[in-house]
């Protein structure tokens, strides 16, 4: 089994969510008590957060490069980072070491253009809603028209995301909001919907929304467990 360096911690919720479903797809594929062998370096969110607010993304690049370095020295072969936001420095990670970044986005955008998907809503953090680095790529490359909720419904569901499920916090009153703003999308359009933060998944899922969703936490474990499981 191949070594899989995981930059995370940014939320250590999401991390955690990964870790087990990493393990849950290798005991699947190798059956016994196989589980999977990872590296994980765990940032401290609140400094990451800090950047994120204050848009200085070349610094928070830095931190994560400096740990893709150090992970790839003790001997991963690939490198994973366990967020969707933190892809806006994807490629200064990679840029950083010599071992290939497995991509949240395209992972998904191979997805969703295998099921044909053309039209597709997004939820995820405001960077991720509002900037390019991730609509911008799953246009670009796969061809996706990707629409986001309006900017009372971007506001909240970040608002949800960072004070509420990045501290493992699930509400009622939540689930709800994001259910009516999926539905939202649907009525203009969406074909499916991204879950396009790795905590949203702790909230909702594929029962509350009447469209297929495309769980990037799930889809990008199954890219990583499949290249740790691949022998060639």
């Amino acid at each position: 089994m191949k070594l899989l360096g995981i930059i995370g911690g940014m939320s250590w919720t999401s991390t955690a969510e990964y870790y087990r479903l990493l393990n849950e797809d290798v005991a699947r594929g190798q059956g016994g008590l196989h589980s999977a062998r990872v590296l994980i370096h765990s940032v401290d969110f609140a400094e990451i957060a800090a950047l994120q607010r204050s848009g200085e993304w070349d610094a928070a690049g830095a931190l994560l490069a400096d740990a893709a370095r150090g992970l790839e020295q003790a001997g991963a072969g690939a490198l994973l980072i366990a967020t969707n936001t933190m892809h806006k420095v994807a490629d200064a990670v990679q840029d950083a070491v010599t071992i290939p970044l497995l991509h949240i986005a395209d992972a998904t955008g191979e997805r969703l253009r295998a099921a044909g998907v053309t039209r597709v809503g997004l939820l995820a953090t405001a960077f991720t809603m509002e900037q390019d680095f991730y609509t911008g790529r799953l246009a670009g490359k796969y061809g996706l028209d990707v629409i986001v909720p309006g900017a009372d419904e971007r506001a909240e569901i970040h608002r949800i995301i960072f004070d509420e499920l990045c501290r493992n916090v699930i509400l009622d009153d939540s689930r709800g909001a994001y259910r009516r703003i999926m539905a939202g999308l649907v009525a203009r359009g969406a074909q499916a919907i991204i879950l396009g933060c790795t905590e949203i998944t702790l909230l909702v899922g594929a029962a509350d929304t009447s469209v297929p969703v495309f769980d990037t936490t799930r889809i990008h474990v199954e890219d990583a467990a499949r290249w740790m499981l691949d022998s060639a």
